[in-house]
């Protein structure tokens, strides 16, 4: 295989920068939404983070970090890693709760 059609291949998944521009408009909109749920109270800011910080967390490990393109054992590295720091943080919480 010559040089230039494996570098066509290695690049066909790949999405261009108008994925990209898209991915980083979605987190402006959801940066904003966060601030904007952050005034009307501590209840709703602390509930906007739980919840809006792991969606943009996910679409920067998504598309910028590349793992949409990975093979699935790095996506179950990936996934296993984070399903541990969740139960950590669980524990933590947990402990914080009732001592």
């Amino acid at each position: 295989m010559s040089e230039h059609a494996e570098h066509s291949l290695e690049h066909a998944n790949h999405p261009g920068y108008g994925t990209f521009i898209k991915v980083w408009v979605a987190l402006l909109i959801l940066t904003g939404a966060l601030v904007g749920v952050s005034h009307l109270g501590q209840t709703y800011a602390v509930w906007g983070l739980l919840t809006l910080t792991p969606l943009k967390a996910g679409l920067v490990f998504y598309f910028f970090m590349h793992l949409k393109y990975e093979g699935p054992l790095l996506k179950i590295v990936v996934l296993v890693t984070l399903g541990t720091l969740l139960i950590f943080f669980a524990l933590l919480f947990s402990d914080v709760a009732f001592h």
